[in-house]
């Protein structure tokens, strides 16, 4: 089982700009399988949702339509380290945002139907205020 720690939520004010942090541990054993990490956010009330999702060893990239052009998602190989810059942040951008992690995925398919085997952080809130 991969273990997820979030950091770098907070709260801004619309238009400003966040950096999330997901450091992966006990994977180390399964580094030469292909698999996703990504990030996904729950909103108070509504579903959880796919936001950036990145599969290796492609590399390939997925975004939410609704964080497209906004939200970056990137990956440290070599730290096990995944980020999510947030740019431009709206309102509608609050939630709790979840690192997430599985094995034999692809990026599309991750961002938007996650396996029962993925891998889950605890959280970290983010609030922008208008």
């Amino acid at each position: 089982q991969v273990q997820l720690v979030e950091s770098g939520g907070g709260s801004v004010q619309a238009g400003g700009s966040l950096r999330l942090s997901c450091v992966a541990s006990g994977n180390e054993e399964r580094s030469g399988r292909s698999g996703c990490m990504g990030w996904f956010r729950q909103a108070s009330g509504k579903e959880r949702e796919g936001v950036a999702t990145i599969d290796s060893p492609d590399g390939t990239i997925n975004y939410a339509d609704s964080v497209l052009g906004r939200f970056t998602i990137s990956k440290d190989n070599t730290k096990n380290i995944l980020y999510l810059q947030m740019n431009g942040l709206k309102p509608e951008d609050t939630a709790v945002y979840y690192c997430a992690a599985d094995y034999g995925c692809t990026s599309w398919t991750f961002l938007h139907a996650p396996a029962r085997s993925t891998s889950w952080g605890q959280g970290t809130q983010v609030t922008v205020s208008s």
